[in-house]
């Protein structure tokens, strides 16, 4: 079925009120297509950082989007904040997949998932209430960008069993870090490809490769030449002034997937 990302200015967004917390999670924020909520595993560790979950719960046939869609959609963004104050988020999200509809070419998923969270707190802050504003698309034969603020209190019945559970199986579910003999490297980037060959050993094979672009360089989908284990990545297009030095990845191969940072060449 094919799927058309409309603009955020067609729609009107679903946004989630405050709301009173649950313990160490959120409250489930209803969307079309199905419901959203971040959960923590209690109270922030001796340097004040905090681990949880997006949890992103689809119907069937929903799907959402990794950190870069390709083509179309809306990549997760989530910004958090504590009495007010903005700090920084890490996300963290399982190995995708590869959708075709026939009018674009996306990465993303097509059942529910938790994407890690990791972000400290300021310690000038009570941060008795912590609230995150969440922006996320979920499509089916359109997509519908969700828009929602969830609050939490970490500290409130803290390192509860359901949300440590939670919190850990959504971790567990990553890509393993990349090292090295086991790792994607980008080996050229002249004209409007760039080379990245996949470092593994002799008996895995590597299976896809989704790397992440910026505002400054769009990329195509990774094609793979098996003889080679290099994929072929078409440049669309690329803002010198932009600086990028790293990509973040995801390499699929027989043996699981891993994440790391391709440093360009």
């Amino acid at each position: 079925m094919k799927i058309t990302c409309i603009s955020a200015s067609l729609l009107v967004l679903a946004v989630a009120g405050a709301g009173h917390a649950q313990a160490a999670s959120s409250e489930w924020h209803d969307v079309e297509g199905g419901a959203i909520r971040i959960v923590t595993s209690g109270a922030p560790d001796a340097s004040g950082q905090v681990r949880g979950a997006l949890e992103i719960r689809l119907d069937r046939g929903w799907k959402t989007y990794w950190r870069d869609p390709g083509e179309s959609g809306v990549p997760p963004t989530v910004a958090i904040l504590a009495d007010g104050k903005e700090t920084p988020v890490q996300i963290d999200y399982p190995a995708p997949k590869r959708f075709d509809d026939g009018y674009s070419i996306w990465a993303g998923y097509d059942k529910s998932v938790s994407l890690g969270l990791t972000f400290t707190l300021p310690d000038d802050t009570e941060h008795e209430q912590v609230e995150a504003d969440v922006f996320l698309g979920v499509c089916e034969s359109i997509c519908v960008p969700v828009q929602a603020r969830l609050t939490l209190d970490p500290n409130a019945n803290a390192h509860a069993g359901d949300d440590i559970t939670a919190v850990a199986a959504a971790f567990a579910a990553m890509p393993g870090p990349a090292r090295a003999g086991f790792e994607a490297r980008a080996v050229d980037m002249s004209g409007d490809r760039m080379q990245v060959e996949a470092k593994l050993p002799e008996n895995v094979k590597p299976l896809e490769l989704f790397v992440a672009g910026t505002e400054t360089l769009v990329l195509g989908t990774a094609e793979l030449d098996v003889a080679s284990r290099t994929f072929s990545i078409a440049v669309h297009d690329r803002d010198e002034a932009g600086g990028d030095k790293q990509l973040a990845y995801t390499l699929i191969t027989s043996a699981g997937a891993v994440s790391g940072t391709l440093d360009l060449p």
